[in-house]
């Protein structure tokens, strides 16, 4: 969405990426199929940055990939804080779980496989922050799961609603049509204030009021 000399310039003046987050990086790249979904180290500031603005006790995000933007968001955490980190893909859970031992954080992530929404359920928790970054055509329904369990006050973020800038286009393939909705449900929803930031592929930031 942004020139490349703009993205060099926004990394110049912001904080460093760890060397455990340039790993997951780089192992990211080189052995897992699209890559891209990993958030990187602009997206991995803004959302730690959130984070520690807001100093949640309890995080909750759908969809983990190989890690990159649970230890980002953990960042924020209180000093008894838990991230609770959800995906379904058994086949990175080795390396998931390598990454996460790697990290002073670990103890502070509960990483749970299996079908997310199933996994919602059994979590009785009231969370201070959500990332929603897992099969965009159930955003909707992950939104409204969780939205009674966030406290007022509470954020929840929702990646990729820009879709490689296709909304901007009026794409009308299946994908794009999913999040124009799930856009038009938020900016509807007088229960919360919201904007999108251009972070990479979107992120709509959602405050419940």
């Amino acid at each position: 969405m942004i020139s490349e000399e703009l993205q060099q310039l926004l990394l110049q003046y912001c904080e460093p990426e760890d060397e455990l987050l340039q790993h997951i990086d780089r192992e990211t790249n080189l052995k897992v199929l699209m890559p891209r979904m990993l958030s990187g180290h602009y997206q991995g500031r803004v959302l730690s940055m959130l984070s520690k603005m807001i100093s949640p006790q309890n995080i909750l995000e759908i969809g983990t990939f190989t890690g990159y933007a649970t230890l980002c968001l953990a960042e924020g955490l209180s000093a008894n804080g838990t991230i609770y980190t959800l995906d379904i893909n058994a086949e990175l859970e080795d390396m998931v779980r390598e990454n996460f031992a790697k990290s002073p954080l670990n103890s502070k992530i509960n990483y749970i496989i299996g079908d997310a929404q199933e996994s919602i359920k059994n979590i009785k928790e009231t969370f201070d922050l959500v990332f929603i970054d897992a099969d965009k055509k159930n955003n909707g329904t992950y939104y409204d799961l969780i939205f009674d369990q966030v406290r007022t006050g509470g954020l929840i973020i929702v990646d990729n609603v820009l879709w490689s800038g296709k909304i901007v286009k009026n794409a009308q393939d299946k994908d794009t049509k999913n999040i124009s909705s799930f856009n038009d449900k938020i900016n509807a929803d007088q229960r919360v204030e919201k904007l999108i930031l251009p972070v990479r592929d979107g992120l709509f930031v959602i405050r419940k009021k």
